[in-house]
């Protein structure tokens, strides 16, 4: 088995433009399919939801811009790290997410240990 980081990135305006209601049953999905991932094994460690806001810092003269993002409208909004046997199974179970369900995306990394 391998780890994986999962990088969910959103829209930060379509996020901000639900209500209390859609942001209540939207948070009960993200719990539901992480609840399956625990029972199946494959949760490994929750990550924190990320503020907005951030610097990035860049380069051999370290020029300081606004960020964390590129130049797009997605950023990353929080991450989580899951345990899987290859790169295919957490594909697979990165599609539970409940942020494909918009126009969100998860990215699926593996994790190098040293």
């Amino acid at each position: 088995m391998a780890n994986f980081m999962y990088l969910f990135r959103h829209n930060q305006t379509a996020l901000r433009s639900m209500s209390p209601e859609q942001m209540q049953q939207l948070t009960k999905k993200w719990m539901g399919w992480a609840e399956t991932l625990k029972k199946n094994g494959h949760f490994k460690q929750a990550g924190e939801r990320l503020d907005g806001t951030g610097k990035v810092v860049r380069g051999k003269s370290k020029i300081v811009t606004d960020g964390p993002f590129v130049e797009a409208k997605d950023s990353i909004g929080g991450y989580m790290v899951v345990e899987a046997s290859d790169l295919n199974q957490a594909v697979e179970l990165s599609k539970g997410c409940p942020i494909l369900e918009g126009d969100g995306s998860v990215e699926i990394r593996p994790i190098v240990s040293m």
